[in-house]
């Protein structure tokens, strides 16, 4: 299986005033990678699977730097707390 982000790319956000690129480019990075190793393969699902692969990430990293304050983490995110919980079930975070 082809991985959107693999293992050895770092993907982390750098701090302010960093060198490193944007997100924004590290995940259009990703997505070109990918596409390039499919070659002639259609994909499928590939909306879904950008989007989890980037929101389970996410979410988990923001509820360990706030200490998994799931209210503060919603308002951060402009979630409700439910729909914060359901995402974090989703993704076995909770």
């Amino acid at each position: 299986m082809i991985e959107l982000f693999p293992t050895t790319q770092t993907t982390t956000t750098p701090a302010v005033g960093s060198t490193h690129p944007p997100l924004r480019d590290v995940v259009k990075n990703a997505i070109t990678h990918y596409l390039s190793q499919l070659q002639d393969q259609m994909p499928v699902g590939l909306y879904e699977l950008v989007l989890t692969e980037i929101e389970a990430p996410m979410l988990e990293t923001i509820m360990d730097h706030y200490h998994h304050n799931q209210s503060k983490v919603a308002n951060i995110l402009g979630l409700s707390r439910g729909t914060l919980r359901k995402k974090l079930k989703q993704y076995d975070l909770l």
